[in-house]
C-alpha cells in the first residue's frame, strides 16, 4: 500500500499548515470564526480540490486531442442544506472553448466525472485517529 505522509505544523492563532511532498499547504479559519482569514481554510481546499481536479480532467482531455484550451472555463457550485449543514450537491460547469467539436460533449463530461478527489468521496477510505504521548 502506498503511503502518503502529511506533517501538521502550527504558526500561530489559528493557522495549522501541513508540509507534503516539499509544498507547505496553509490554512486559517474565517475571522468570523476566530481565525485571521489570512488563507483558505481546510473545508475551503476540500471543495477546492473538488473543481481543480474536475478542472484538470477538463484539460488533459482537451490537451489529449490537440483541442485549443483557450476560452476553455471549469467552475463550480457546493450548495449546503439547510438542515444538515453539509455539502449536499456539487454542480461542475465545463464552458466549452470556442470551436470544440460537438462529438466531445459527451465524452468531456464523462472525462470530467472521473476526477480522483470525486471517487475517494464516493468510495471513501477508512479513518483511524490515534493519540500518543510526545516525549
Amino acid at each position: 500500500m502506498e503511503k502518503h505522509d502529511i506533517k501538521v505544523t502550527f504558526s500561530g492563532g489559528l493557522r495549522v499548515n501541513a508540509e507534503y511532498k516539499g509544498f507547505v499547504v496553509q490554512t486559517d479559519q474565517p475571522v468570523h470564526q476566530g481565525g485571521g482569514g489570512m488563507a483558505p481554510s481546510p473545508f475551503d481546499y476540500f471543495l477546492i480540490s473538488l473543481a481543480t481536479c474536475a478542472g484538470f480532467y477538463a484539460l488533459e482531455f482537451c490537451q489529449g486531442r490537440k483541442i485549443p484550451i483557450e476560452g476553455l472555463d471549469v467552475s463550480m457550485n457546493a450548495e449546503r442544506g439547510a438542515a444538515s449543514k453539509m455539502i449536499e450537491k456539487v454542480t461542475v460547469h465545463i464552458g466549452l472553448p470556442p470551436g470544440f467539436p460537438p462529438k466531445y460533449t459527451g465524452a468531456i463530461v464523462k472525462a470530467v466525472d472521473l476526477c480522483a478527489v470525486k471517487a475517494h468521496i464516493l468510495k471513501p477510505p477508512q479513518f483511524e485517529i490515534l493519540a500518543r504521548l510526545q516525549g
